[in-house]
């Protein structure tokens, strides 16, 4: 007799009574649990495992319960799913082959117990999919349904549910103005006609102590009562409910509620809001604008993000990836922002002076050429403006910069790059440049003190340069006297190779002493 070992798993769609004594999850694992007793003989047997899913539904995989018992299977620790009904472990025909999949890999299957199916054939898989298929049409009629009734409602003007805006009661189905929030929100609305900022008013709300409304569940936990936030407040001042409307979707419709906002005031704050979005949006609003904030991408298509940085006095200014939550940092991509600017607005400019093909009358030619003209003397904001108005976006690649301008019939030009070191730096050398940088001082550095320890050496003395330095540094020091006199001039030229900096030259054991080899070493070739 083999051993089975069985999993009961459960679950149902609402929250409702599941604070019961005695829920709808407990009826069914009773049952699931009778049936694995009655199949004893067969050498079944429960895990001790608990697989619950109360308030969950059926039309994904997102469920706790379900991902911690295919887990289960996976790891070989469950044979047998046992279920009261097929579509309690999932209503979707998709979800359902994935987890057949699953099973079938490891040697698993499952069982409905008021539903007698055999998945190891082809005609039990026949039935439950047939089964499913019903039960997937079933819910997506439901869901239609329900979707249609908030519609029609909504283009009643009636509420529909969710949190009680502050400002308002629930009675009967309907928001009533509550009076001392209804003043809290219009003073809220007049005080930001006023400072025109968020962020100034969120801090005069904190002092004054005034928070958030109070909401409790029907479970007894209490949300709410926190000092406003940005996001929250934002959210209050679009809040079509002040203005007497209700949202559904992109369109709003009058409600049956009274207004607490009147017009004028209402007209007034969202036409402040939308102006601080398109400053913000510009640049207008931060210290130090970035050219390109949201419209570069990495290598691996995430965007990029300006990042400041202080050395020697100096503030650097690089674009990094942006990471989404489990990346790695050494994933990220960071590029120089005063290079990747520069190309763009080369661009930018040379497509405001050509018709890319298309006929223009006279009056945009002289605009376009006029605005070319003016490009390079205007603020980093306005310089986004145009960016912006053209469709601008770029894209860094591993050895190219992608520039696309154009919303409808976009044209894209390619910048050949490339990322290379300098000491410390790093630089974007693009469309050919040559690298005409500073040399560099470490390399300058090393060049120089390879050639005391020759000196040294020759002379049978000892240098005050080199003497001090361990015999370890001394022999890399000889090592990098033996390069070959093109690659030293590139060094003292500042335009050696990217792949040769101070570090590698340090740690390069394995310095050849034939020239051509060391060109090949380092890239000279």
């Amino acid at each position: 007799m083999n051993r089975r070992r069985c999993a009961i798993y459960t679950r149902k769609s609402t929250e409702e009574g599941l604070d019961q004594a005695f829920n709808s999850l407990d009826a069914q694992r009773e049952a699931c649990a009778a049936y694995i007793l009655s199949q004893a003989h067969e050498g079944w047997e429960p895990t001790e495992g608990s697989y619950d899913d109360g308030g969950w539904s059926g039309g994904n995989m997102d469920r706790p319960g379900l991902r911690q018992l295919l887990a289960e299977v996976e790891a070989g620790r469950v044979d047998v799913i046992v279920v009261y009904k097929v579509d309690r472990l999932t209503r979707s025909l998709a979800d359902f082959a994935r987890i057949v999949d699953t099973l079938d890999k490891a040697g698993a299957s499952f069982v409905s117990v008021t539903q007698a199916f055999n998945t190891t054939n082809s005609m039990g898989r026949l039935t439950l999919n047939v089964l499913l298929s019903f039960a997937q049409f079933e819910r997506e009629v439901t869901s239609e349904r329900i979707r249609d009734k908030i519609a029609a409602s909504k283009r009643k003007g009636m509420w529909m549910g969710g949190p009680v805006p502050l400002g308002y009661r629930l009675e009967d189905r309907r928001l009533l103005i509550e009076e001392n929030e209804g003043a809290l929100v219009r003073s809220i609305y007049r005080r930001y006609t006023e400072l025109r900022s968020i962020t100034q008013l969120v801090d005069q709300l904190a002092f004054e102590g005034i928070r958030t409304k109070t909401r409790k569940h029907a479970t007894g936990k209490t949300v709410g009562g926190v000092p406003f936030m940005r996001g929250s407040l934002s959210q209050l001042l679009q809040n079509p409910i002040y203005r007497g409307k209700v949202r559904h979707r992109e369109k709003l419709y009058d409600g049956e509620h009274e207004a607490l906002v009147d017009e004028h005031l209402w007209n007034e704050a969202q036409r402040i809001l939308s102006n601080n979005r398109r400053e913000r949006r510009n640049g207008n609003l931060v210290r130090y604008p970035s050219l390109l904030t949201g419209l570069l991408e990495d290598p691996d298509g995430r965007s990029m993000t300006p990042v400041f940085t202080n050395r020697q006095s100096r503030r650097h200014h690089y674009y990094v990836s942006r990471l989404v939550a489990g990346e790695h940092a050494k994933s990220a991509w960071r590029v120089p922002a005063g290079e990747v600017d520069r190309a763009v607005m080369k661009v930018v400019e040379a497509a405001l002076t050509s018709s890319g093909g298309v006929e223009q009358d006279a009056t945009d030619i002289e605009r376009r050429h006029a605005l070319a003209a003016d490009l390079a003397d205007m603020t980093v904001p306005e310089q986004r403006a145009v960016l912006l108005e053209l469709g601008v976006r770029a894209h860094v690649k591993i050895d190219a910069i992608g520039i696309t301008i154009g919303t409808g019939k976009e044209r894209t030009c390619f910048l050949p790059a490339r990322l290379v070191h300098r000491g410390n730096a790093k630089r974007l050398l693009i469309d050919g440049e040559t690298g005409k940088f500073e040399p560099d001082p470490v390399l300058l550095k090393l060049v120089a003190l390879a050639s005391a320890m020759v000196k040294s050496i020759t002379a049978g003395k000892a240098d005050a340069l080199v003497g001090h330095y361990s015999k370890r540094h001394q022999w890399q020091l000889l090592r990098i006297s033996f390069l070959a006199p093109d690659i030293i001039a590139s060094i003292v030229a500042g335009n050696q190779p990217p792949a040769l900096t101070g570090r590698r030259l340090l740690r390069a054991t394995d310095i050849p002493l034939d020239w051509a080899a060391q060109r090949r070493m380092f890239g000279s070739n």
